[in-house]
């Protein structure tokens, strides 16, 4: 989850494709790649400042680091307020997905049989109280992510999946002495309390990627509030939060324990970060387009309104202000299978759906391209284009009369599901926003050319997830991008029961005992060529069971204000590396 995350970004897939609903852009007049000129650069940066964010949510998605699995709020937390044992290089473009050592001196040291991973932290590595981190502070953040009644499982779930604790383990507020000591034997902590062992259930090759996501930062326990820590967690990196008024404003200002010389990572040059809440889509655009006064020091949490696209990117005044290219997400609708068990439905409403419709309001070619898997291209070692649904129109246009050959052998072979969607109608989950307002229209009228019935259910962006972690609807609308570079972080996080992000509540289907068991065998599959084919062969079989429906690979466009620079779309996240952001006079 996860709001933009790119190539070996970590997910989910979040705001951006909320309020964007994953149409970002692609293709077309005007909308080649273009990597924000002048603005992506450090030229002409001096010291000092302050950087504002425009947004049109009421407030964070969240801020506690157990509980982040939004790209751009991963980027931007671990850029500013969160260090983990590993991250990647500040950089743009494919460079910027190399893996590097952060709190930790190296990228890990794993045994021979990939099961026992060990890191030692750097000297001089503190909190924002002057606190040295310790060992014991990663293992206590790391507990955290077990503690589902405190989480909600709103972040990435790879501990509670990896780890290798014996018995049930409910997380550090409710645990047991002897459920505690099984957690602390699986993640081991070195008596001078500068080496984090952590040992697995499995091998896992690449674990030294896992523990770049915010799941697995340090926490320290005294300052642990539980569910309320996200109004104000303590920094290890060089901002902290000052304030934060929920539906306002979130402040951060430097931190002055943060030392550079422990950091090979952060570069910050601005001296407060301010993050505006509750604005109009409308007039953030207009803002930015105008770019007067602070806005020249300002980006933009979203993406630029359909209707504005053309004027960006035909004029070459915005050239060193804006950005446009591929994301590495993947826009999709995840249908709900406890509520929709019938095949022939989930076919049918692929097959009506006017994709070229919803494509054409959402900025035409500027929005990406149909997507035919879950796995993004530009993940090339696991992508391989997918066999969609028969009679699907290559063009996104609806086939109704396929469509509706499917309503109608589902009248027979499912009555109760049919009588569910064209008569109680489906619940559509999806973030409110302007364009939503127009692209739900769209869905109404194409699904209801074949009898299915929409019924609308706009949710505020920011308390989108939280929202259907309590209450999924019948279809539910999201993006993805990998965690890092191995489909092992699509498959099995979007269609396994264990998985983190698995909307689709498709374990009770009868199709699912044998794709989790090919899943763990592609899981524990070593030779990475054999485990690539088989990630392909499991996409299509979500493909041919329907459990989701792919929408697009998509592009983002982005504009910032003339004074900004450093905004470079960092690949692992899909926004921008916003720590490393400065101004020019």
């Amino acid at each position: 989850m996860k709001s933009r995350k790119a190539i070996i970004g970590a997910l989910l897939v979040g705001a951006f494709f909320i309020s964007a609903c994953g149409s970002s852009g692609s293709g077309g007049s005007g909308s080649g790649e273009s990597s924000g000129g002048r603005s992506g650069t450090d030229e002409g940066i001096k010291d000092g400042g302050t950087l504002f964010i425009l947004d049109h949510s009421t407030g964070a998605t969240n801020l506690d680091p157990q509980r982040i699995y939004t790209g751009a709020d991963l980027g931007f937390l671990g850029s500013t307020i969160t260090r983990t044992l590993t991250s990647y290089t500040p950089v743009a473009g494919k460079a910027g997905t190399q893996l590097i050592a952060d709190l930790a001196t190296d990228t890990g040291t794993p045994s021979d049989d990939v099961k026992t991973w060990s890191f030692t932290l750097r000297d001089g590595v503190t909190f924002e109280d002057g606190a040295a981190i310790v060992c014991a502070d990663i293992r206590y953040g790391v507990s955290r992510t077990f503690a589902s009644d405190m989480t909600g499982d709103e972040g990435p779930l790879y501990a509670t999946t990896m780890l290798a604790v014996e018995g049930e383990y409910p997380g550090p507020y409710t645990a047991t002495a002897d459920q505690q000591a099984a957690y602390e034997k699986a993640v081991e902590c070195s008596e001078d309390g500068k080496t984090i062992t952590f040992h697995l259930k499995n091998p896992v090759a690449d674990f030294n990627y896992t523990v770049a996501l915010l799941a697995f930062a340090p926490v320290p326990k005294a300052a642990d509030t539980a569910d309320k820590y996200t109004l104000k967690p303590v920094s290890s990196g060089p901002f902290m939060i000052k304030s934060y008024e929920e539906g306002k404003e979130l402040i951060m200002v430097r931190n002055p324990n943060w030392s550079a010389d422990s950091d090979p990572i952060r570069k910050p040059h601005v001296d407060e970060i301010h993050w505006q809440f509750g604005l109009d889509e409308s007039v953030i655009d207009e803002r930015m387009i105008a770019d007067a006064g602070d806005d020249q020091a300002t980006i933009v949490y979203g993406g630029l309104q359909p209707e504005n696209l053309q004027t960006i990117f035909d004029n070459e005044t915005y050239a060193d202000r804006r950005t446009d290219g591929f994301d590495g997400f993947v826009s999709y609708t995840m249908i709900n299978i406890k509520k929709v068990p019938c095949l022939e439905v989930r076919q049918a409403f692929w097959l009506a759906l006017d994709r070229e419709a919803l494509r054409t309001a959402g900025g035409g070619p500027f929005t990406g391209e149909f997507a035919d898997s879950f796995i993004n291209p530009l993940l090339a070692t696991d992508y391989a284009p997918g066999t969609v649904t028969e009679g699907l129109n290559a063009d996104g246009t609806p086939n109704v009369e396929a469509a509706q050959a499917k309503m109608d052998a589902a009248k027979e072979s499912c009555p109760e599901v049919h009588k569910h969607a064209t008569e109680d109608g489906l619940r559509f989950d999806h973030g409110q926003s302007e364009l939503w307002a127009k692209l739900i229209s769209i869905w109404i009228d194409s699904l209801g050319a074949v009898g299915i019935k929409i019924i609308d259910n706009a949710i505020e962006p920011s308390k989108y997830y939280a929202t259907i972690n309590k209450d999924p609807g019948d279809l539910m609308r999201a993006g993805w991008a990998a965690d890092w570079n191995n489909a092992s972080t699509v498959v099995p996080e979007l269609f396994t029961k264990e998985g983190g992000f698995n909307y689709s509540q498709n374990w009770e289907d009868p199709a699912y005992p044998a794709f989790s068991d090919k899943v763990n065998l592609a899981k524990a599959e070593v030779d990475r060529s054999k485990q690539a084919t088989m990630w392909q062969e499991l996409n299509q079989y979500v493909l041919d069971q329907a459990w989701a429906v792919p929408g697009s690979f998509t592009k983002a466009q982005n504009l910032v204000g003339s004074r900004v620079r450093n905004a470079y779309p960092w690949l692992p996240f899909g926004w921008y590396n916003v720590g490393a952001i400065g101004l020019a006079e």
